[in-house]
């Protein structure tokens, strides 16, 4: 994410990308089979039964609950359905599920309940009639890591209640001619590259969010209570120690104490981390706290605008004081460096409280506060030391004035747009269409005018001096922030520019719109959904094939759309070289009758084919052995992989790349 050096301080973002390397000659490298169904039966009495499934789960994967979620994109319930037999049994209340809390989830990103290792589903049953009782039932459902959701798959048990024996699978089922028939049709002898390559993961980049922090140290040194801290107390090491060297060492250690302090504060948020790895997540995204940090963020701006002082009890800041006085060397030293923290507490205290609401919303938790404090700790402390040890810097220091005040207000500005970030979370989560993408950033070209107004010195301040002439800093940060709001202006049409790629992932995301359009394709492709439709067009128009395996449920897919396609090479090539065939895999539409069949896995066991979802994620494992979304593939009119497929891929140079290097092998041919 790349934003203006003064916002981007505040909000940290990470992107991961899924490793994953096969050979499509080596059948089941490269697909994905996390998890393992088992049933039995468990009889309470001589008419109460308990039908028992046990999800067996490979760390890191996640099975979801059978509660619907209502966000905009969601994960498949787990969905239970019982065969019927008037007069032989029924069912008693629905089918129970492990007793969990709602946690954090990063692919989908909001609270979900979902179970992990093993969950144990029951169903209660009365038995009428024990004769010759058999129940089928099937267990519809699909699984997520991380960073991937799988299609979804469905398993069927058969309970024999009279001999207590439960068989898996689709016994019941035969693979006939017409089966064969269907299963050879999506057969599409794929040839070409031999291998798929992608892209190694990312971890999270600590070294950037470190730096991030150091910049909102620096912009915290230029805060009137802080500012004119520093020739003060650089002066009082330096002339009020007994000897040169015993200043300078003092006047160290005095950073180094604020580096700590400031590092301090975010062991807390470690040890509530020990307590349960997902914990920060979870509370960070719920949609109370983050009302909350909305409220305290537009507290935080009025104070800045001049209102109203936030301070911390000045008997504390007293108290550390007379510490300081009273101890002396070492213990006196990092008393004085306490007080520093808290006097300027007004200044420092909504900026530390964005980096927190920043940094807990994302999924660093305290490891990723723990950078952003240290980083902003460091950049308070390197004046104290750097100074003492160079005084005469000191004489080019600006003095003391109105612009200190100016910074603040900017910074209030600053704190005001950000607000109605933690608001739209919580709008998103609960979809209360409240703030709309467009509304979003009609808000930000608002404020933006705001800060425009104050910095030509219309809009004035409780805490601003007399007017003045229009100096060169304000003119500048003026034209930048006209700049901004003239490039935000697009955001509010219903065009390719509202993308507004530089704020990608910070307004909320494109479909989440007020002209909520219907398109064939993402942002208005035109995409087929059948892949027999699609190579027929490419035929037609002579182009290749950009062969897109997606889903409705799949996040990454629509990061890919959102972030990657819409740049303005990648959406020009897309658009004008290719034929996009986007195949669902998990559509839950039917098929018509004569095109459903019995798959027979060349693993073992059968699966219905019943959906449109069932057959593309077939066909994607028949020819390309990978089961996980997105996956793009780039073909000829004879199925010749132009080059090696690749999965998410957020980076658009890159995939920009790897769409010209098929367009250049197609043209060879």
């Amino acid at each position: 994410m790349r934003l203006p050096i003064l916002l981007i301080v505040f909000f940290l973002s990470f992107f991961n990308a899924e490793a994953q390397i096969f050979d499509p000659n080596n059948l089941g490298q490269g697909m994905e089979d996390p998890i393992e169904w088992e049933a039995r039966v468990e009889q309470e009495n001589d008419s109460i039964y308990q039908l028992v499934f046990s999800a067996f789960l490979e760390p890191g994967w996640h099975l979801y609950s059978q509660e619907e979620v209502k966000i905009d994109i969601a994960p498949i319930p787990t969905a239970f359905t019982f065969s019927e037999a008037p007069g032989k049994y029924e069912l008693v209340g629905p089918t129970v599920e492990p007793d969990v809390p709602a946690l954090y989830d990063a692919v989908f990103e909001a609270d979900i309940t979902y179970f992990e290792g093993e969950a144990v589903f029951k169903q209660k049953i009365k038995v009428l009639d024990s004769t010759d009782l058999l129940i089928t039932a099937e267990v519809y459902f699909s699984v997520c890591d991380d960073e991937k959701c799988l299609p979804p798959e469905t398993e069927r048990f058969t309970f024999n209640i009279g001999e207590n024996q439960v068989e898996e699978g689709f016994t019941d089922l035969e693979v006939s001619d017409k089966d064969q028939r269907l299963t050879e049709a999506l057969h599409i002898d794929v040839k070409g590259v031999g291998g798929v390559d992608i892209a190694d993961e990312k971890g999270h980049n600590y070294t950037t969010i470190f730096f991030l922090g150091f910049i909102g140290g620096l912009i915290a040194l230029l805060t009137p209570c802080v500012f004119p801290m520093i020739p003060l107390t650089v002066s009082f090491f330096t002339k009020g120690a007994k000897t040169r060297r015993k200043g300078l060492v003092n006047a160290i250690m005095y950073g180094v104490f604020i580096f700590l302090i400031y590092l301090l504060l975010s062991l807390p948020f470690h040890l509530l981390d020990s307590l349960d790895p997902g914990i920060l997540n979870n509370i960070s995204t719920n949609t109370t706290l983050n009302i909350i940090f909305f409220v305290i963020f537009i507290f935080f701006a009025f104070s800045f605008f001049g209102y109203y002082e936030i301070t911390l009890p000045s008997s504390w800041s007293n108290k550390m004081d007379d510490k300081a006085s009273s101890f002396g060397g070492v213990i006196g030293v990092f008393f004085m460096a306490l007080t520093l923290a808290l006097v300027s507490f007004s200044c420092t205290g909504p900026i530390l409280g964005s980096l927190l609401g920043s940094s807990l919303t994302t999924d660093g938790g305290a490891i990723q506060l723990s950078f952003g404090m240290g980083g902003f700790g460091l950049a308070l402390a390197l004046p104290f030391a750097l100074f003492a040890l160079f005084p005469n810097w000191l004489n080019s220091l600006p003095k003391s004035g109105g612009w200190l005040n100016s910074v603040k207000v900017v910074l209030g500005f600053i704190e005001l747009a950000l607000a109605f970030k933690f608001l739209s979370n919580a709008d998103l989560v609960q979809h209360w269409g409240l703030l709309k993408r467009e509304i979003f950033i009609g808000i930000w070209i608002v404020v933006g005018i705001g800060l425009l107004l104050y910095l030509f010195g219309v809009l004035r301040f409780p805490h601003d001096g007399p007017k003045s002439k229009l100096g060169k800093g304000r003119l500048l940060l003026g034209i930048a922030t006209l700049a901004f709001v003239v490039y935000l202006v697009p955001g509010l049409t219903n065009t390719p520019a509202a993308n507004l790629k530089l704020l990608s992932g910070f307004p909320p995301p494109l479909f989440y719109s007020v002209y909520e359009k219907e398109t064939e394709g993402p942002l208005g492709l035109k995409a087929y959904k059948d892949f027999d439709e699609g190579v027929a067009a490419a035929k037609a128009e002579n182009k290749p094939i950009l062969l897109d395996f997606t889903g409705w449920a799949c996040v990454n897919c629509r990061k890919m759309e959102e972030q990657v396609w819409s740049d303005p090479q990648v959406f020009d090539l897309m658009q004008d070289e290719f034929v996009l065939i986007s195949l669902y895999v998990d559509d839950r539409k039917e098929l018509p009758e004569d095109q459903k069949f019995n798959y027979q896995k060349p693993t073992g066991g059968i699966k219905k084919i019943e959906t449109i979802g069932d057959k593309w994620a077939t066909f994607q494992t028949l020819n390309f052995r990978n089961n996980s979304q997105p996956f793009y593939v780039l073909l000829d009119h004879n199925m010749n992989m132009l080059n090696q497929p690749v999965g998410y891929t957020p980076n658009s140079e890159e995939f920009a790349s790897w769409l010209n290097e098929g367009v250049e092998e197609f043209n060879a041919q």
